[in-house]
């Protein structure tokens, strides 16, 4: 299992480079990518996350095998509407607020045979592939938050900081 890097490891706040070719160790990298997910009780992850800035991302979002979605340099090419959920990040532990995003979004992306893809989504799949693109781009959720709701969880960050300047 890979280590998901938490808040405010500074991975997570770089904008991923494009995976230039797809091969054996970028397969055994997803396989870990999705062993994490599933340990960690996410339904999605980002490179970034595990430490890997590249453009990469798992997402399953109904815990079955054939649910299973790689994205390899994914965008999003087109959103409608405005939907507003709760959200966490298996990378600020601990962390949940609202969050409006687009309602529905196509995403654009290849997959690990190299074949390109394009996929439709709305409700929780596409709010984890606006979560997990945001990832790429070096943006956490709540950064998305209004000003009222990054008070509500400054101190909670401010713990994630200090326990981050603690590490050895």
């Amino acid at each position: 299992m890979l280590k998901v890097r938490a808040y405010p490891d500074p991975v997570l706040g770089r904008k991923a480079a494009a995976v230039r070719r797809i091969d054996k160790n970028l397969v055994r990298l997803v396989d870990e990518m999705f062993e994490t997910m599933y340990t960690e009780k996410g339904v999605g992850l980002a490179a970034p996350q595990v430490g890997e800035s590249i453009r990469l991302c798992v997402v399953n979002c109904t815990g079955k095998s054939d649910g299973e979605m790689v994205l390899v340099n994914p965008v999003i090419v087109e959103s409608r509407g405005e939907a507003t959920d709760e959200e966490g990040c298996l990378s600020v532990p601990g962390i949940r607020s609202k969050v409006t995003r687009a309602e529905w979004v196509k995403v654009r992306a290849y997959d690990l045979d190299g074949n390109e893809l394009e996929l439709e989504a709305d409700g929780l799949e596409a709010r984890a592939f606006q979560h997990e693109l945001d990832h790429l781009n070096g943006r956490l959720f709540f950064e998305l938050l209004n000003d009222a709701g990054r008070m509500t969880i400054r101190g909670r960050l401010k713990t994630l900081e200090e326990r981050f300047t603690k590490q050895p």
